[in-house]
């Protein structure tokens, strides 16, 4: 799947949106964003496949992070110009 077509969903970007604050447990997330555990799953998975979270333990709750900036551009015409940019981001390093 194509970075495009990872943004094209408007619940992904909801979930990077709140992910952009801090790591966030799943229940915690799937009520920030408002939808159910098994649609959050398939869109983190989503997420994940496209190397832009990652997952870690603590205790037993799982949490996701961001591990990459994205970065979106667009100009109306004339210059008609769309950028889509994915960078390599330091996580933020909680006990593992």
């Amino acid at each position: 799947m194509t970075l495009l077509e990872v943004f094209g969903s408007s619940q992904r970007l909801k979930i990077l949106r709140e992910l952009t604050h801090r790591p966030m447990y799943v229940s915690e997330l799937t009520e920030a964003v408002g939808m159910d555990g098994k649609t959050a799953s398939h869109h983190l998975s989503v997420l994940e496949d496209a190397e832009l979270l990652e997952h870690y333990h603590q205790g037993n709750r799982k949490y996701y992070r961001l591990v990459r900036s994205v970065q979106f551009e667009a100009s109306p015409p004339p210059e008609r110009s769309f950028v889509l940019q994915a960078n390599e981001r330091s996580p933020e390093n909680p006990s593992d």
